[in-house]
């Protein structure tokens, strides 16, 4: 029996910025593919994330390797007992850069607990009073840890003044609306696809269009009806309907939104850092 077919990937015509995936997990054959892929459905930017010491560098040959693609720099929570004070430093002289648009993926992870929570919480505020120094937004990973992330960002957000992103937002309403009020965006990727995330859903509908992200934290969460394979920037496009539907608004004026907001965090100032900013590495 013929497996059934998926429902080809749809093309807009308003161009979507991916504001979080991980391409340097992919090898060299799989990138090409996915960024030819991901530029025939309208994929016009792509922002991939740093996530450990490891890879700080790697996200930084990405982002200098292409015009459409940029990076971040940061250290992930499950990371936090590696932050160094030379990671400290790789960060900031990276950040530099006209093609690293934010500080990140930081924030704290309590569900599965990789480094200890004092460690995180001291790396979190670390990696914020960076950003602030270097007038960055942030993109910040939370997973039961709303208490605390409420309680660290209160004692920053107002010097935080470029803000920044919550990614693949799965906490609390309550956690949501406070970080709305503090003028962050939040980030909604495969998962409000999927049939046990009313809780999300809730969340999107609950977020003004004017404050959110579109995502894939590729190659992770991959959207309906696509699960089961790896995720990619290319399916970005099905996210944006989901994101429509529940906000009742026509999918063009969503990605329009979307577009206008991803610029707004990310990209607001480029010019000004390309003119100060040195040659790439290598």
């Amino acid at each position: 029996m013929s497996k059934k077919k998926r429902r080809d990937i749809p093309h807009f015509k308003t161009p979507i910025i991916e504001t979080h995936c991980h391409l340097d997990y992919l090898d060299q054959a799989d990138l090409e593919i996915t960024l030819a892929k991901s530029r025939q459905v309208g994929i016009e930017r792509i922002i991939t994330i740093a996530v450990s010491a490891g890879n700080l560098e790697s996200v930084m040959k990405l982002a200098t390797s292409s015009a459409n693609i940029w990076g971040t720099q940061g250290i992930h929570p499950h990371e936090a007992e590696s932050y160094t004070p030379e990671v400290d430093a790789i960060i900031r002289r990276n950040a530099g850069h006209a093609k690293i648009l934010a500080v990140g993926e930081i924030g704290l992870d309590y569900y599965y607990d990789h480094a200890d929570r004092a460690v995180q919480r001291s790396v979190f505020e670390q990696q914020l009073q960076t950003a602030i120094e270097l007038d960055l937004p942030v993109v910040i990973h939370t997973r039961e840890a709303d208490d605390d992330t409420r309680d660290i960002l209160k004692n920053c957000s107002t010097s935080l003044t470029r803000k920044g992103v919550i990614h693949s937002f799965t906490s609390s309403l309550a956690l949501a609306e406070f970080c709305l009020a503090e003028g962050f965006m939040l980030g909604f990727n495969g998962i409000t696809t999927f049939n046990s995330a009313d809780n999300v859903r809730q969340v999107v509908a609950a977020t003004p269009m004017t404050q959110l992200l579109l995502e894939t934290d590729a190659p992770y969460l991959t959207p309906v009806p696509y699960r089961g394979r790896p995720n990619a920037p290319y399916y970005l496009p099905f996210i944006a309907e989901t994101l429509a539907a529940i906000k009742e608004v026509d999918i063009e004026e969503l990605l329009q939104q979307a577009y206008c907001n991803s610029l707004d965090v990310f990209f607001s100032g480029i010019q000004e850092r390309q003119a100060t900013t040195p040659a790439a590495p290598g």
